[in-house]
């Protein structure tokens, strides 16, 4: 072989591709993916949650006297004039549906919202005729969740009275419970004040209960 043949470009040997190698990678490539983010993956995920946060990792369940009752997160509808009222929910085809989160998706101009803004109001005012207080707009508009555990503080204060009267109890003692139970802004500047009415209400039995209350 002269030198000059030895410089020329070889031939590269012939790579024979066939669908069953392709398949073969395809699907090695699939199991393992899936081992990883469809198993180890949420294992360690659950796993560091267990750990770090029980109480949310299992739902931020509300437990009272044993019994589960409720959830930190998910609203509550309630009726009576001895309790705090949440802010509506507009999911179907029961309130505060978690497994069906929604708004109402009606907009401003939307009649069906006025009306049913009007009969929210109307409700409230049928179960504290005195109260002559504006009323506060979370009261009688759901939010886009429809689940918020929350009401505004506004909302607890146009409440109180109707509460305190129902209960027997005096105005300062549930205006104290309510500030007890309103959470500031997180990190001290996302979101706005709110009370959590499922909490509120539950301290308002234990207090009704251990002063002998009826």
């Amino acid at each position: 072989m002269s030198f000059d043949s030895a410089l020329e470009p070889q031939p590269s040997p012939k790579v024979v591709v066939t669908v069953a190698s392709l398949a073969g990678k395809a699907i090695g490539m699939l199991a393992v993916l899936t081992l990883l983010t469809g198993v180890l993956y949420p294992l360690l995920v659950t796993a560091v949650a267990e750990a770090a946060f029980p109480g949310r990792a299992h739902g931020s369940l509300v437990v009272e006297d044993g019994k589960v009752v409720g959830s930190h997160l998910v609203g509550q509808p309630f009726s009576e004039p001895r309790y705090f009222w949440g802010r509506p929910s507009a999911t179907a085809p029961v309130p505060y549906n978690a497994g069906a989160s929604a708004g109402s998706n009606l907009g401003p101009t939307n009649g069906t919202l006025t009306e049913t803004a009007r009969a929210r109001a109307s409700a409230l005012h049928a179960v504290d005729p005195t109260n002559t207080l504006p009323v506060p707009v979370d009261l009688v508009t759901a939010s886009g969740s429809g689940l918020d555990p929350h009401i505004t503080p506004a909302a607890a204060e146009y409440q109180l009275r109707r509460v305190a009267r129902a209960r027997g109890l005096p105005e300062d003692r549930v205006r104290a419970l309510v500030a007890a139970h309103t959470e500031g802004r997180d990190l001290g500047l996302l979101g706005e004040p709110r009370v959590n009415v499922l909490l509120l209400n539950l301290a308002l039995d234990r207090v009704e209960r251990g002063a002998g209350v009826p």
